[in-house]
């Protein structure tokens, strides 16, 4: 009785040890799997700030979420941007479970105009040695109130906007409109509570909106306002390890550690994205789409022009729809088309063309003026000289053809060879028979006899008799295209 009891506490002792040493074992297995999946994911922002970049952090930001990640580090280098698109990435990274890093990197690259709005927005605010920041004045875009920019920096501290093409004039405090000022003003206000919300310097943001000031990396840290200068990735998550910042829900304390890095480049969509609302793609995608509708009015059946044409189009409109253009442009533009158009239908000798391309051009010029995203005066210089030249031909061709005789109906007839099918008949004082015409075959009167195979000339048309006289013979080449009429008239 006793060895059975003894063999049964051995018996679960080594089941308790067992047990235990799997339990040690889960447990170690789930805590490196957890460190394994703690990650920083890595967005890219170069260039311009649009509605493809917008589409792309923001989506970025959504997929941090649902991975549980750890920081979000958006690598940026950029010039400036759209308002709307730049607000939207602010209110994404304000409202995202996911701390976001804004770094300004590589050496040499800045965060202007929407950048430092960005940047000040971040949760951290990370810059390489060799940056700058600042240039954050806003600008009208294209005419249009209430829609604006932030100016784009040119790379010496100057802000290029309404002031001038070169940006060398020093930008108005105060606007000189009540636009301008209610423009200016909002964005002071904004970035200063982006400064204030993140503890940074809310002065020296607002004088980068008033007076276009720049700062560089070792500056800006010195003046609060960025809170971390890092060489490379590694330091930058180094750095902030251990710093709290301020999130939708409260204080946090980061965690970057031994993280795994995660990057995620532009896919297809923001690429697409990129291209289609690029302001030269999106002119001649509306040209384009014009064109083929118009074409496809002109020749029903054909589809291709139409199906090309409403594709170009609809695209052309999404991208117009997301950027700020100027609507007395866009009509200026289509009007100008029209009128082109309109010259080849309805010949004005050039009247219509030449109001046409000069609407075409006054229209391509404003429609985005006043930004960085403009249309290139090459491409509307080009466009122009094209759709010139084909109003020119046009002219030319339509001035020929009045000198030229009728190709068609009665005034076709006359002068027109023609050969005898039959012999003609003694009718009075006339001969009557039939004649070979334009592969047709015709009731024919003649002063003279007129003999079977004989060549005549047509002199008028009087109903469906046409009065012929002897002519002299065609030469042979002549002769072969009437043979071949006739026998396709025999067939």
């Amino acid at each position: 009785m006793e060895t059975l009891t003894s063999s049964r506490f051995r018996l679960g002792l080594w089941v308790g040890l067992i047990l235990l040493g799997l339990g040690l074992s889960v447990g170690q297995w789930a805590l490196a799997q957890s460190d394994a999946n703690r990650s920083a994911v890595v967005l890219t922002i170069d260039g311009a700030i649009g509605p493809a970049t917008m589409d792309y952090v923001v989506r970025g930001i959504e997929q941090a979420e649902l991975d549980e990640a750890a920081v979000v580090v958006l690598r940026m280098d950029t010039p400036g941007g759209l308002m709307d698109s730049m607000r939207t990435i602010i209110k994404s990274i304000l409202a995202s479970e996911v701390p976001v890093v804004t770094w300004v990197t590589p050496a040499g690259a800045r965060a202007a105009s929407a950048g430092t709005y960005i940047l000040y927005g971040s949760h951290v605010a990370a810059m390489s040695p060799a940056t700058n920041l600042g240039s954050a004045t806003p600008v009208q875009m294209g005419g249009m109130p209430g829609s604006s920019e932030p100016a784009e920096n040119d790379g010496d501290g100057s802000s290029s906007g309404e002031e001038g093409e070169a940006g060398d004039s020093e930008p108005s405090s105060e606007g000189s409109t009540a636009m301008e000022r209610k423009v200016m003003e909002d964005a002071v206000s904004y970035i200063r509570e982006l400064a204030e919300r993140h503890g940074r310097n809310a002065d020296w943001a607002e004088r980068a909106v008033r007076e276009a000031v720049n700062l560089g990396a070792s500056e800006a840290l010195e003046q609060n306002v960025i809170d971390v200068v890092a060489d490379d990735l590694d330091d930058l998550l180094a750095q902030i390890n251990g710093r709290q910042v301020v999130m939708a829900n409260g204080e946090r304390t980061l965690d970057t550690a031994n993280l795994a890095i995660v990057r995620q480049q532009p896919d297809w969509r923001t690429d697409l994205l990129s291209v289609i609302t690029d302001p030269n793609v999106a002119y001649f995608l509306m040209i384009i789409g014009f064109y083929g509708i118009i074409f496809e009015l002109a020749n029903p059946g054909s589809l291709y022009p139409g199906v090309i044409g409403a594709i170009c189009l609809v695209l052309a409109l999404f991208a117009f729809q997301v950027l700020s253009v100027n609507y007395a442009g866009l009509a200026l533009i289509l009007l100008g088309l029209a009128f082109i158009v309109g010259e080849a239908f309805a010949p004005s000798f050039g009247m219509l063309g030449v109001g046409g391309i000069v609407a075409f051009v006054l229209g391509s010029v404003i429609l985005m003026d006043g930004s960085h995203r403009d249309i290139s005066l090459p491409t509307v210089g080009g466009t122009a000289a094209v759709a010139g030249g084909f109003i020119l031909w046009t002219v030319t061709r339509f001035m020929g053809l009045r000198g030229k005789p009728s190709a068609v109906g009665v005034e076709h007839v006359s002068d027109t060879r023609c050969r005898a099918l039959d012999d003609f008949k003694q009718d009075g004082d006339l001969y009557r028979g039939h004649v070979q015409l334009g592969g047709e075959r015709w009731n024919a009167i003649s002063k003279e006899p007129i003999t079977n195979g004989q060549w005549l000339k047509a002199e008028h048309v009087d109903g469906l008799t046409v009065e012929v006289s002897p002519g002299a013979e065609p030469s042979l080449a002549h002769q072969v295209g009437q043979s071949t009429q006739t026998r396709s008239g025999q067939q």
